[in-house]
């Protein structure tokens, strides 16, 4: 069976176009009203008779990532096999999830998210600050998920496993705007295999409810976090490799040459005295080998992306969520 998930915030006027375009290849709908304002939840009860919908209901809002969980674990207790999530803003068009569901299907991946950045002829439609912003998250997502293969880790269109969504941490996963990102993370933990399916996206002008200044910082330290932490999971906890000794020395040299480095630096200031040709050598080659050492194990890294199906090795476990 393939259910799709609508978390729903402020989308009361583009909600049922939305239901509606949904083809006969989902059986179950589960339309999550993350306490919207506008009360979308009550608008598709009244005005939706697809016997596929189902509503549920957050009495405060909580956030997308939140009312995404809501729905996955609906769908996981309704028996499906793949579950689909879109936004319910229109930006998603769902015609196109035949293709997110035949990837998995497949036994190509066990998650598939949209990619807008596929065809640069519909980067005209797209702002530019979204272009810019998109970017740059996608370079730290990379870091912290170890997918380098994704290009646009916000896109919230995506197709997951169900065999893989059971064994998710839901209550640690973020509830909020940064839900795409550490589910990825957390699915670079699991050693998922994740693809892309090019797809457009439609701006019309909506207004999003996520406020780039507020969450910038917030997104900074949770890529810091989470990229440490699948350093150490993936390269110390359950692994030893070349690569786990190429960033911690390239780490140690860095270090040292930028520690002998300024402290000669502040020493000669206050003695009045240029720097020799032998100091400057000694601070500055640990840190060009520093250098070399972290790039070895990007290198490394970006040739260890999950290749291998996890949903074919999986026996039945209980639910995580």
């Amino acid at each position: 069976m393939i259910a799709v998930v609508i978390p729903c915030y402020r989308v009361r006027d583009r909600i049922l176009d939305v239901v509606s375009g949904i083809g006969p290849e989902c059986q179950a709908i589960y339309v999550v009203d993350d306490g919207c304002p506008e009360g979308t939840g009550d608008h598709v009860e009244a005005a939706c008779s697809d016997p596929r919908v189902r509503v549920l209901r957050h009495e405060k809002n909580q956030g997308v990532g939140a009312a995404t969980l809501t729905g996955y674990r609906a769908a996981l207790d309704g028996g499906a096999a793949v579950i689909v999530k879109l936004d319910g803003d229109g930006q998603m068009d769902p015609s196109w999830i035949p293709r997110l569901v035949r990837t998995i299907q497949d036994g190509e991946a066990d998650y598939v998210k949209g990619n807008r950045f596929f065809d640069l002829d519909d980067l005209g439609a797209m702002p530019r600050a979204r272009v810019l912003g998109n970017s740059l998250l996608s370079f730290a997502s990379k870091l912290s998920s170890g997918y380098w293969n994704v290009f646009d880790p916000t896109n919230g269109f995506t197709a997951i496993h169900a065999a893989v969504a059971c064994r998710l941490p839901f209550a640690k996963l973020s509830k909020g705007y940064f839900f795409e990102s550490d589910l990825l993370f957390r699915l670079g933990i699991l050693r998922a295999v994740v693809c892309e399916v090019p797809m457009p996206a439609v701006y019309a002008g909506e207004s999003s409810s996520l406020v780039i200044r507020r969450v910038l910082f917030e997104f900074a330290g949770k890529h810091v976090v989470n990229t440490l932490k699948r350093i150490f999971y993936s390269y110390y906890l359950r692994n030893f490799n070349i690569a786990s000794i190429e960033i911690l020395a390239g780490l140690l040299f860095i270090a040292f040459g930028a520690w002998f480095g300024i402290g000669e630096w502040v020493d000669g200031i206050r003695a009045n005295l240029p720097a020799t040709s032998g100091t400057v050598m000694i601070a500055a080659l640990p840190v060009i080998v520093g250098v070399q050492l972290i790039l070895a194990f990007l290198s490394y890294d970006l040739q260890n992306v999950p290749r291998e199906i996890l949903h074919r090795r999986l026996e039945p476990a209980p639910s995580k969520v």
